[in-house]
């Protein structure tokens, strides 16, 4: 069986979907292939796959809109199409239809009832996957844990907490360890560390004591090497996005989770 996972999304949707996903791979013993189209800087997170690729050198996005005849040759290749791509677009549902592709469709964001990772294996338990754990899993290479990790960023402005708070936590942990500040290729923080692939960036949060941050996908990104974490929440809910393990607060109401 040749089976296409497309799982679009940011990097704390991609890895809150990652028992899910590594539960509708093909059996490996059969000789089966399996292959995840991504937002592109999800790509080195797909390590359960045979092969990976961006979303957007698949060339998904001309579908319907530009030349694509090598697009729907590529598509033709999979026995099984499973999509979280489109699932809101009956536009592209009726051309996929149409093209006569094994597409299955499954909605890309939870619906609030119960923590995402819970939702996304709810959904993979009804396309026969069985996923066997809630706690989304980077392995990486075991070090020593010497250091506090912050990163005082989220793409949404709305969701960051004030720097001051980072600031007391970073005075408050660098009494007791080295703490790093880090960031993303675009954000701006002088003297922080960047590493811009996100394996290279789980494996070495992996060597960190505790991890500090908002509702971000590097929060979530720490949390999948079992780096204890801290989540601060502002604007979303932390019943539904909070990581599956670790420690949440809304700064004036802290809760474990």
């Amino acid at each position: 069986m040749q089976r296409l996972l497309i799982r679009p999304g940011a990097i704390g949707d991609f890895v809150l979907s990652l028992p899910a996903l590594e539960s509708l791979r093909g059996d490996y013993t059969r000789g089966d292939y399996t292959e995840v189209w991504c937002a592109g800087q999800n790509v080195p997170l797909a390590r359960f796959a045979d092969s990976a690729r961006s979303i957007i050198s698949s060339g998904l996005d001309r579908l319907g809109f530009l030349p694509s005849d090598d697009v729907i040759e590529r598509l033709r290749r999979f026995d099984s199409i499973i999509s979280w791509y489109g699932s809101n677009r009956p536009d592209f549902r009726q051309l996929m239809a149409k093209l006569a592709l094994p597409v299955e469709f499954l909605p890309a964001l939870p619906d609030g009832s119960c923590p995402a990772a819970d939702f996304y294996n709810r959904q993979a338990r009804t396309l026969g996957g069985t996923p066997t754990s809630r706690f989304p899993s980077i392995p990486c290479p075991a070090v020593d844990r010497t250091f506090a990790a912050i990163h005082p960023f989220a793409s949404n402005a709305a969701k960051r907490a004030p720097m001051e708070v980072f600031r007391d936590a970073a005075d408050r942990l660098g009494r007791q360890m080295p703490v790093h500040w880090i960031c993303g290729p675009e954000e701006d923080l002088p003297g922080a560390i960047r590493i811009p692939d996100l394996y290279d960036l789980a494996c070495w949060l992996r060597g960190a004591r505790v991890f500090v941050g908002n509702d971000s996908g590097i929060s979530h990104l720490a949390a999948a090497v079992g780096t204890p974490v801290v989540t601060l929440f502002r604007t979303t809910d932390p019943r539904v996005w909070a990581p599956p393990a670790g420690y949440w607060t809304r700064l004036d109401n802290p809760r474990s989770s």
